[in-house]
């Protein structure tokens, strides 16, 4: 009983400390441009088919990364929605999307790699669908779009389609360039993740409010 437990641990060890350096690498350099062989040695594993033995291709390792962020994230979104309860604030629904990324990353102390990572694999096409799918399969995600859309001003079809990509992108990207900042001593326009936060919502209400053309509309 004791050596397999023993086992166990050395297994769970070693699966976090390559996830450590795979998600480390991919966010520096770009999942395609890191071999599972320096993963492995990032990871400080000696056998160069860990990776593979551990996780499979390197999309399921792709998976592995986000898939142990995406609880916490699912935890403080559920918090958020609570306490939005009712509200019809368009504000507290666009915090009920940035915020939970945001209060994540500022949770994981510093410097983190996750907002760089997503990044990455959202601009790889062959990856792309794993960070979709898993969007998709969060329930409390889905629960804060709804929530949001039912409360916008009336916009065609199209025109919210695109908005949506928008803020999915605005939200990437400016955590990402913000984690880069922060890992690298650099400035950053916010002092801290909360700040950024309400910036992020700032921007994302005039998008969402913004008016239709008329060209567009008609």
């Amino acid at each position: 009983m004791a050596g397999r437990t023993a086992r166990a641990d050395q297994v769970s060890a070693t699966r976090e400390a390559i996830l450590d350096a795979a998600e480390r690498l991919f966010a520096e350099q770009g999942v395609y441009a890191v071999s599972n062989r320096q993963v492995s040695e990032a990871a400080g594993q000696g056998n160069n088919a860990a990776v593979g033995y551990h996780f499979g291709t390197k999309a399921d390792l792709v998976r592995a990364v986000a898939a142990r962020h995406f609880e916490r994230i699912e935890q403080i979104r559920l918090r958020l929605l609570a306490e939005a309860g009712d509200s019809d604030d368009i504000r507290d629904r666009v915090d009920c999307l940035v915020r939970p990324i945001t209060e994540h990353l500022a949770s994981l102390g510093s410097p983190t790699w996750y907002a760089r990572f997503c990044a990455q694999v959202m601009t790889d096409p062959a990856l792309y669908d794993i960070m979709v799918e898993e969007s998709l399969a969060s329930p409390s995600l889905r629960q804060a779009v709804d929530a949001l859309n039912r409360r916008l001003p009336e916009l065609p079809a199209e025109v919210r389609a695109e908005r949506g990509l928008m803020a999915r992108t605005l939200i990437l990207h400016t955590c990402a360039e913000r984690e880069r900042a922060l890992a690298e001593g650099t400035a950053t326009p916010r002092a801290t993740w909360s700040d950024a936060a309400t910036g992020l919502t700032d921007a994302l209400l005039g998008l969402w409010l913004a008016p239709v053309s008329a060209t567009r509309r008609r």
